[in-house]
């Protein structure tokens, strides 16, 4: 087996052990700990999108609108603050020249996501962010070893084409098992298995979405703000899609309530 093919697990491990740390004990405090840390990677999600797509200049402030936007939309009843993410989406719909749809589509993402979990927090507790967190590593571990131990056919090759089926399926079967886990201890009925792979599935997705949009617009990372290791979008863009994901089937199913 050559050693190539684990040349990135040092670093990934310890970026993604150091930003999962960060990001637990954010969600434990809870409240403005947590709501700081929502407001702050969104805005720099959005700065490094923005960048991706050509804005030049108009990154930056569209970053801070961004950061700007998300902090004041909590500060007003959840219904009234979705005209408030439209803000950044829109401008940079306007200053960039092409994808325009593409950006807004993807920023509103960011923002939505970010929005919801600080309410999700405020509401449901912590419990089920450590789930969401762990769901995503989980998917992101498995799928990372099955596929450079197990290999076979590529998932998606046009888009991904380092992702396998082989690492896809055991990142469900991870995701799963976390799901198992905190039924154990929660309220949760058997319906938190298929929910887990579910929002597995969704943050692959998530990876896939910002892969290819990296690959259209020809840059390899999102920015260099982790030394050696690219951006935030570069490392968060499957909990984005497991966020989406999870806020998603919290309106429809009802969520347990596990305080910590």
């Amino acid at each position: 087996m050559s050693a190539a093919r684990w040349d990135d697990l040092k670093i990934r491990m310890i970026s993604g052990a150091l930003m999962a740390l960060a990001g637990m004990v954010a969600v434990f405090l809870g409240g403005w700990y947590f709501g700081a840390l929502a407001v702050l990677a969104a805005g720099l999600m959005v700065w490094e999108l923005a960048g991706m797509m050509g804005a030049g200049q108009a990154a930056v402030p569209l970053g801070t609108l961004a950061a700007v936007s998300l902090f004041s939309a909590s500060m007003i009843p959840p219904g009234a603050a979705q005209l408030l993410l439209l803000a950044a989406p829109l401008a940079g719909a306007c200053a960039i020249r092409c994808d325009r749809l593409i950006f807004a589509a993807y920023a509103l993402a960011i923002l939505i996501a970010a929005h919801g979990l600080y309410w999700f927090r405020l509401e449901n507790g912590g419990v089920w962010l450590f789930w969401l967190i762990l769901v995503v590593i989980a998917s992101d571990v498995g799928g990372y070893f099955a596929g450079r131990l197990i290999g076979g056919p590529k998932f998606w090759p046009r888009v991904s084409p380092k992702k396998t089926w082989s690492g896809t399926i055991a990142g469900w079967i991870g995701a799963a098992i976390v799901g198992a886990v905190f039924i154990s201890f929660t309220t949760a009925g058997i319906d938190l298995i298929w929910i887990s792979a579910l929002v597995a599935l969704a943050s692959q997705l998530g990876d896939i979405t910002e892969s290819a949009i990296k690959r259209r617009k020809g840059v390899k990372d999102s920015s260099r703000l982790i030394p050696g290791h690219g951006g935030l979008l570069d490392r968060f863009d499957g909990l984005l899609g497991a966020a989406l994901m999870m806020l998603l089937v919290a309106l429809f199913v009802t969520v347990p309530s596990v305080r910590i």
